[in-house]
């Protein structure tokens, strides 16, 4: 069991030094993520990596409410989820209408729903998301991961417990769905 493993472990029996430990030693690769993920964002985004991290962290770790880590993996699914979720409330605030917002849909011209990350909307692609989740769970989880997160295929599918082939199988079922929801949103608009 790997040291992040046991110190999730610790914090669900209600250590409260475990979460000082654990930050060290997670901190790079939730950086990391963080990074790829904000690289993607349009320039200006008033939200910076490190806050990006830290509040994902805190919604985690600090005030994880009996939250149950099943291990080092899922931990940082959990992290992507929760970075998705911090970007997604950013920019909401950003285009509300009381904050001078006036939303307006992106027309989408690439090909593969990895070229969405490239996208101011991330409105439109959260909304996808959710209906995909409720059509197909286990679909979204990749693209949460891949989007939202900047991990491969591979890693998604290592995170998510999936044989490289199953991964690649969800990706490849889950770009089709979105591509053709957030086209069908698109075109109900004109």
């Amino acid at each position: 069991m790997s040291d992040v493993t046991q110190i999730l472990f610790s914090i669900e029996g209600g250590d409260a030094q475990a979460a000082e430990r654990l930050l060290p030693l997670v901190y790079d690769e939730l950086r990391k993520l963080a990074a790829q993920r904000m690289a993607q964002e349009s320039p200006g985004h008033t939200l910076q990596v490190t806050a990006l991290v830290h509040e994902a962290y805190i919604r985690l770790v600090v005030s994880h409410d009996g939250q149950k880590w099943d291990g080092r993996g899922h931990f940082f699914a959990a992290a992507a989820e929760a970075m998705r979720r911090i970007l997604v409330e950013a920019s909401r605030k950003k285009n509300a209408t009381k904050r001078g917002g006036n939303h307006q849909r992106v027309s989408l011209a690439a090909n593969d729903v990895a070229d969405l990350a490239k996208s101011d909307d991330v409105l439109a692609i959260d909304e996808a998301l959710q209906t995909l989740s409720k059509h197909d769970a286990r679909a979204a989880e990749p693209v949460k991961l891949r989007y939202f997160a900047g991990l491969s295929t591979e890693d998604a599918g290592e995170l998510l417990q999936l044989s490289r082939t199953v991964a690649y199988e969800q990706w490849a079922y889950a770009k089709a769905w979105l591509r053709r929801e957030l086209q069908t949103e698109e075109s109900t608009e004109i």
